[in-house]
């Protein structure tokens, strides 16, 4: 399949996955363009991936299975000066505009990070080609793979630049199971208790269990207040009446769990802490599990 493809198309016995390529469906300054999956199928019939907003040119492009780098801390953003570059990983080299702090909402200038793809037909590798700035460098291999019911995006970062790369990435998972709105339809599990500080009055929780009372009117947010980075981490969502869902693994020390959603889809997201010494390469991977109950 040629680079310049529009899409990217993977599949297995049971998975259908397309893959935006960089830059097409997506070019925005927030969510890293490589491996950005717009459609997820499981025997050929239930469908997995929504869109961040139902509005056109609402939000901030979100749509799939997408993943950010540095929503908190992108790095060389404090050392660049008004108009000078920084690094956005996986996206490309952001413009800072002022002297205000960096907040990921915002639209940032974007010079594309070059990339090379290579695919097969169950698996698309992303290879993002270093780019010096601020004394910060990296190559980032992105792979997606299929195997039976499974999507697997493995990561490898190689920091080859003289500064300690320190940020944090998660995948935002805009999920909505055929379709079907956020409502009491919905179960959203994991292996602690997802009891909270805060809870929406939207949401109600009971040992690791959450559900809705009713389609949401807005956005909620929660952070499982039992949250542990306990081994082979995992959430799982399932749509009730049908039995479909999706699980997420996680083979990675998770720095944090949180959960964000509307009345048309919702966001498990599972970080992790990424520090890479110079010379030093990190490398973690998400097992997603498309299954019926």
């Amino acid at each position: 399949m040629s680079d310049n493809s529009q899409i990217l198309k993977i599949s297995g016995n049971r998975l259908e996955i397309e893959i935006a390529s960089p830059g097409t469906f997506y070019s925005g300054s927030r969510f890293d363009w490589t491996g950005f999956v717009t459609g997820v199928t499981l025997d050929g019939k239930h469908t997995f991936c929504a869109p961040e907003s139902l509005i056109p040119g609402e939000g901030s492009g979100g749509f799939g299975f997408c993943n950010e780098f540095g929503i908190h801390t992108p790095i060389g953003y404090d050392e660049a000066n008004p108009g000078e570059k920084f690094h956005k990983i996986g996206t490309g080299l952001l413009t800072r505009p002022d002297e205000s702090n960096y907040f990921f909402f915002d639209k940032y200038e974007v010079t594309p990070n070059p990339i090379k793809i290579d695919c097969s037909t169950d698996c698309v590798s992303f290879e993002v080609e270093p780019v010096e700035c601020k004394g910060y460098a990296y190559r980032m291999t992105k792979k997606v793979c299929v195997d039976q019911n499974r999507m697997i995006i493995k990561y490898r970062l190689e920091n080859i630049g003289p500064k300690t790369i320190h940020s944090e990435e998660y995948c935002h998972n805009f999920i909505s199971i055929d379709n079907n709105p956020t409502c009491s339809d919905y179960v959203l599990r994991f292996p602690y208790s997802a009891e909270a500080e805060e809870t929406p009055d939207v949401l109600t929780v009971k040992g690791n269990e959450i559900t809705w009372n009713r389609q949401p009117q807005e956005d909620f947010y929660i952070v499982p207040g039992g949250f542990k980075p306990v081994k082979n981490h995992f959430w799982e969502l399932v749509h009730k009446p049908s039995g479909v869902g999706v699980r997420e693994i996680s083979n990675f020390v998770v720095q944090k769990m949180a959960v964000w959603g509307k009345g048309h889809v919702i966001s498990p997201e599972v970080f992790i802490d990424v520090h890479v010494e110079p010379g030093q390469t990190q490398c973690w991977e998400r097992i997603y599990e498309f299954f019926i109950v």
